[in-house]
């Protein structure tokens, strides 16, 4: 509580109070009131005081401070409801106010009726307030009063604003409007109409389509446009040419990049003042000019994500020696520096990812001491890294020189202490030990590389805090995994995968609590789980698949990592049953127990897979949100969000694999072990399903039923088992499939008719002795043949022989064919992208089916 004695201060001109966790005594009627008497308050910070809406005592007392200019309220859980509550003719807010701060309150538009006159206010901070008018509307509202001729700073940020830009000349004051995040749509209309003194306009990360009007450019104190992420398709010449009114002269901020905008780089030499350009991820094209000079102010220049193409020399930045930020990323540009080029510039930022730069490692680089981020990676360095480059890594927040042919030892180099940097050396040919020092990063990926020693690096002394994720795979690292994760405090993903190491998985790696994801796929690793596993209460994934495993599935498993998506054990060694506790898995998206030595029957409740019977996907359930994340410096950081996240099917006994980053699949692969009994009819319940595999097992009795429900379902195999019965006919609802094994069962009957399962080859149904139809030879009974002596059929009209079947049989091969091979076969961007390694498998389908219709029609004509 905040103590009443702070009233005695009455020649206290600053008091700053927030984010400290006070709170005022509402229990006291007299509670807020000693705030009356800090007479000579100008400067007042309440912010993250959350009962501030418990009572307008505070309010009140609030309004009695005759010198108070600057009132802030952040955070502090004011309401709609409780603006609405209070009566403006018995509360106000002192007449001296020029600066309020209500952001993070959702207090919507009640509080205008208690803003718009006061008239001396200059400054309005209403980001994330919740409001959600048309922003006529609120600027309709905001006008009634006198403010509206005072004010000069008005950010509304972060809300549910929706319209388009009015006429905001209605404030002949206003310099600054902030709308960032919100739901402006629709053109900037080219009639718009700017105050005299306007400076900045901020609208980034809305949906404003076209360009920029002429008025823009004859706004004359113009300093900063910010309209990133929105819809601007116009051509970046026209939108510089609207510009070059008079705000050429002022301009030094202008953020254009996710956009569409098009065509080349213009001339922008005439913007004398231009600082800061962003035109990345947007659809430039075409050569950037070598006799057009960039404004000799700039500072920040990021054009990556566009399709600039041509030769870049030491020549465009000749007069450019104030560029601090340099991002030519994803372009198609050959980078050609002079061997000896000594920049005019000292630049913080390079990012030059997948442009053309090599082979020799850029020497031009040992000239910039104040490097901060670098990103080389992927254009086309095959040479020894330097020793001089390697001082200048120890004061990098990010590195990545990854997918390039760097070759050498990586020297024990220090990071600069307290920066937590992300260090990504991944696809080259480094060898010999990791060095321990880069324990000190945040993110480290050496993943695709030659390193045959981790243990210096994984048990080198002291607790570890900073090291969030690391990626070792698909490495030379042989022997037994280091036993010494008791010291990695903040590990959250781990990737040991596709090395040589073997022995038993170490029991501390249980004591990194904080891992999201363990990956120790295709190893030698032997023996059981360690139980010490089930302290990782966190894990959202975990893939042991591919070693020699063994012993039963742990039951804690299922009964203590129950935030788990994804789980893979697949070929191993697991045996016996499998446990009860794994339906205690309700978030569970990805369930692959595939190739070992499980017995017993598939659990009935398995229908507890929450997730799984969920029809469809919302991007809250993707692997790598804010519950997969780590805190750097105070923001949440994806742990996944540059991962690939992958995943296997089984087709006939050829493994594929596909990315399965947003968990899209939603599968079951239970294949090639010894289960046994029913299907369980509970499976119909997880419609959400994707992928399930249930061959090469033992199981018998009949498909289920009703298996239809399971209309997501795109991949079905339960091929090589013993069930018996029909095809439930409701296996022809699922629109979706596209791909599917019955064969080497004891099915019976015929073949359920729709231009779904007759379009699969007649393999996919092979080995079930009883089963008959499409697209088998084997016809029914009812669909035999007459006995009588072959000729010529006459056409009358009961003839099921004539000109109508012929046509009909047509039809129906191809709208069969198209409607669910065709997409296979002609579509580019097809919607189910992970099925495309099966593409090979598509004109083996075409012309096995082609050949079974024609032998048919020859057969029907005799």
């Amino acid at each position: 509580m905040l103590p009443a004695q702070l009233g005695k201060l009455s020649s206290l001109h600053t008091l700053i109070l927030g984010f400290n966790g006070l709170n005022f005594d509402n229990e006291n009627h007299m509670g807020g009131h000693w705030l009356s008497n800090l007479t000579s308050l100008s400067h007042l910070d309440l912010s993250e005081m959350s009962n501030l809406n418990h009572s307008n005592i505070w309010l009140q007392m609030i309004g009695k401070l005759p010198k108070l200019t600057q009132l802030v309220l952040q955070s502090c859980s004011l309401s709609h409801d409780f603006f609405l509550s209070l009566d403006p003719s018995k509360l106000t807010f002192p007449t001296s106010l020029t600066v309020l701060d209500l952001s993070s309150n959702p207090v919507k538009s009640s509080i205008m009726k208690f803003v718009v006159n006061i008239c001396t206010l200059r400054s309005l901070f209403m980001d994330y307030t919740n409001l959600s008018e048309e922003l006529t509307t609120f600027f309709h509202h905001l006008s009634f009063g006198c403010v509206r001729y005072s004010l000069q700073e008005l950010h509304l940020n972060n809300n549910q604003i929706s319209g388009t830009l009015p006429d905001l000349s209605i404030f002949p004051s206003l310099k600054i409007l902030g709308l960032g995040d919100n739901r402006l749509s629709g053109k900037i209309p080219d009639t718009i109409k700017l105050p005299f003194d306007f400076e900045s306009l901020n609208v980034k990360s809305n949906s404003l389509e076209g360009g920029i009007p002429k008025s823009f450019g004859n706004a004359c104190t113009l300093r900063s446009l910010r309209l990133s992420n929105n819809s601007l398709s116009e051509e970046l010449p026209m939108i510089i040419h609207h510009l070059s009114g008079c705000a050429r002269h002022t301009l030094q901020e202008l953020y254009l990049d996710f956009n569409k905008i098009n065509d080349t780089i213009p001339d922008l030499s005439t913007f004398s003042s231009l600082k800061v350009l962003y035109l990345s991820e947007n659809r430039l094209n075409g050569k950037i000019p070598e006799n057009i000079p960039f404004p000799p102010q700039l500072e920040i220049l990021q054009m990556g994500g566009n399709s600039l193409e041509g030769v870049i020399t030491d020549y465009y930045f000749a007069n450019m020696s104030k560029l601090k930020s340099l991002v030519l990323s994803n372009n198609p540009l050959n980078l050609i520096f002079s061997q000896n080029w000594v920049p005019s510039f000292q630049l913080d930022t390079i990012q030059l990812r997948s442009c053309k730069l090599g082979p020799s490692f850029p020497k031009w680089l040992q000239t910039q001491f104040n490097l901060e981020d670098l990103d080389i990676s992927n254009v086309g360095i095959s040479d020894n890294v330097p020793e001089w480059f390697w001082p200048i890594a120890t004061n990098l927040y990010s590195m990545n020189i990854s997918y390039n042919n760097l070759t050498g030892i990586i020297p024990n180099f220090p990071l600069r202490p307290f920066t937590f940097p992300s260090i990504i050396l991944a696809a080259n040919q480094f060898e010999g030990s990791i060095p321990p020092n880069l324990r000190s990063a945040w993110y480290l990926d050496l993943s695709k590389n030659k390193f045959s020693d981790s243990s210096l690096f994984i048990c080198a002394n002291g607790i570890d805090k900073s090291l969030g994720l690391l990626d070792l795979s698909y490495n030379r690292l042989s022997g037994k995994i280091p036993d010494c994760w008791n010291n990695f405090k903040s590990l959250g993903y781990l990737d040991l995968s596709n090395n040589n190491l073997s022995g038993e998985v170490p029991s501390t790696i249980g004591s990194t609590l904080e891992l999201r994801a363990l990956i120790l796929r295709n190893n030698s690793l032997i023996g059981n789980l360690p139980s010490s596993l089930m302290s990782c209460t966190k894990l959202l994934m975990l893939d042991v698949g591919e070693n020699k495993l063994s012993g039963v599935i742990p039951f804690w498993i299922g009964s203590t990592l129950q935030h788990l998506k994804m789980l893979s054990l697949r070929r191993n060694h697991f045996s016996e049953k499998l446990p009860l506790s794994l339906c205690y898995l309700s978030n569970i998206y990805l369930l692959d127990l595939s190739s070992n030595n499980l017995n017993g029957q598939i659990p009935k409740c398995f229908n507890n897979f929450s997730a799984m019977a969920k029809e469809g996907f919302s991007s809250h359930d993707a692997i790598h949100i804010t519950e997969a994340n780590f805190e750097f410096h105070g923001t949440l950081i994806s742990y996944f969000a540059y991962y690939d996240l992958i995943a296997f099917l089984m087709w006939k006994g050829v493994e594929s694999i596909f990315k399965n980053n947003n968990l899209l699949l939603k599968g079951i692969d239970l294949s090639s072990n010894q289960l046994t009994n029913e299907i369980p009819s509970e499976i119909e319940d997880l419609v959400g399903l994707v992928s399930l595999n249930l061959s090469r097992n033992n199981l018998s009795g009949k498909i289920p039923l009703r298996i239809g429900r399971l209309t997501s379902l795109e991949f079905l195999d339960l091929s090589r088992n013993h069930l018996s019965g029909s095809i439930p006919s409701s296996l022809t609802q699922i629109d979706r499939l596209t791909m599917l094994d019955l064969s080497h069962n004891h099915l019976s009957g015929k073949i359920p008719t729709g231009t779904q399962l007759q379009s699969f080859n007649a393999s996919n149904y092979e080995d079930n002795l009883n089963l008959c139809g499409m697209p088998l030879q084997k016809l029914c009974t009812e669909e035999e043949p007459s006995k009588e002596p072959l000729g010529k059929f006459d056409e009358d009209e009961d003839s099921i022989f004539g000109h109508g079947f012929y046509i009909s049989m047509a039809i129906g091969f191809v709208i069969g064919f198209w409607g669910v091979i065709g997409p296979i076969l002609v579509s580019r961007s097809w919607r189910h992208a992970y099925f495309r390694f099966f593409n090979n498998l598509s004109d083996d389908i075409y012309v096995r089916i082609a050949i079974t219709v024609a032998k048919w029609k020859l057969w029907l004509k005799h």
